[in-house]
């Protein structure tokens, strides 16, 4: 049989990956070949317990939360982060077989384009939808009043279904490059920015490469966590002026579940800018740095899907009762809207004190 495919990466977020080069170049030496094999075992593990995990905890979230609960703001919220990461490991065996069968695609060019829209979609969808949060936060803590008056659940549907709507939108640029190439018995899934005839990007394709790891990186990660940081720091301003507790189950799980996902995606962007340095910069040659460095990190992304569920049962109650109690009653403390009532009933007790605070 034919060795076939990929640079050194091995998954759709990898912006090289699967490029029509060979799978195992055989001018690389025992070592090197023994470190992609390993790095591709490795991460076929990591997607299937991503995969197990990610759909049945967050299963679990849609069911009871979503059908289970009375709907407020926040399982408004929780609900549709727990429907985005459910989508994208539910397409996780896609990349398990993949990478299972060397790196050959069966599938066909539609499915190869959603399988990488997808993961975008979650990308972009989770952390709007952080931001999204954020604000509601801040915005129930500065203006507890206006908050419960207008803070409701069909409102924050709106929000995410427009939130939904950016997201698809700035995904759509991997469902146009994403494309398949067919070498003999083998079918290669890779983003197709535009290659010469020795396999080189062009330099539109160089242009291409760039837009989509900077627009990815500003759009989908600082951005996004400047505003994140600048909520928090308000917020936790507010509750120390007014000496407010900022103990509550709600504001916990939200801080884990924003700490969760910037360790799983920052290190990834910084290995997506490694890449780029080095496929449009012929004097930089890091390696075994990507070799290793990008189906890690690319899988630790991958498990940040199958983390928050997790976050919302281990936090939502105390250990001691954790497993006393329904699965049911832990998400109704988890996703509770007591620090918002608080707030307000405390704003409307010192009325004076808050609106001075709120000039």
């Amino acid at each position: 049989m034919e060795d076939y495919n990929v640079t050194y990466a091995t998954t759709y977020f990898s912006d090289t990956a699967n490029s029509t080069t060979p799978y195992y170049d055989h001018q690389e030496d025992p070592q090197t070949q023994l470190s992609r094999k390993i790095m591709h075992i490795f991460s076929m593990l990591v997607y299937s317990v991503a995969f197990l995990l990610g759909t049945t905890g967050n299963g679990l979230v849609i069911w009871i939360a979503g059908f289970k609960m009375k709907k407020t703001v926040n399982i408004v919220w929780f609900v549709n982060l727990a429907i985005a990461d459910f989508i994208f490991t539910l397409f996780l065996p896609l990349s398990v077989a993949y990478i299972a069968l060397g790196f050959h695609w069966p599938f066909g060019t539609f499915i190869c384009k959603l399988n990488s829209s997808v993961a975008f979609i979650n990308l972009f969808a989770s952390v709007f939808l952080l931001t999204v949060i954020s604000i509601d936060r801040c915005i129930s803590v500065i203006f507890p009043v206006w908050s419960q008056n207008h803070r409701t659940p069909r409102l924050a549907s709106l929000v995410a279904l427009a939130v939904w709507f950016l997201a698809v939108c700035f995904s759509l640029p991997y469902f146009i490059i994403r494309d398949t190439f067919e070498d003999g018995n083998y079918t290669s899934c890779y983003n197709n920015f535009g290659y010469d005839e020795y396999d080189e990007l062009t330099d539109l394709g160089i242009q291409r490469f760039k837009a989509t790891v900077i627009t990815r990186f500003i759009v989908g990660f600082f951005i996004p966590f400047s505003v994140i940081i600048f909520c928090y720091t308000v917020i936790a301003l507010k509750l120390q002026r007014n000496r407010l507790s900022t103990s509550s189950k709600p504001f916990k799980i939200i801080i884990a579940v924003l700490i969760s996902f910037f360790v799983c995606w920052f290190p990834y962007h910084v290995f997506s800018f490694l890449e780029l340095s080095q496929f449009t910069n012929p004097n930089v040659n890091y390696g075994n740095v990507l070799l290793i460095g990008i189906p890690i990190t690319s899988s630790v992304a991958f498990l940040n899907s199958c983390v928050n569920p997790f976050l919302y049962v281990f936090m939502g109650r105390d250990f001691k009762n954790k497993f006393m109690t329904s699965i049911q009653s832990v998400f109704e403390k988890a996703f509770s809207e007591d620090a918002v009532h608080t707030d307000a009933k405390y704003t409307k007790s010192t009325k004076s004190t808050s609106e001075s605070n709120l000039v």
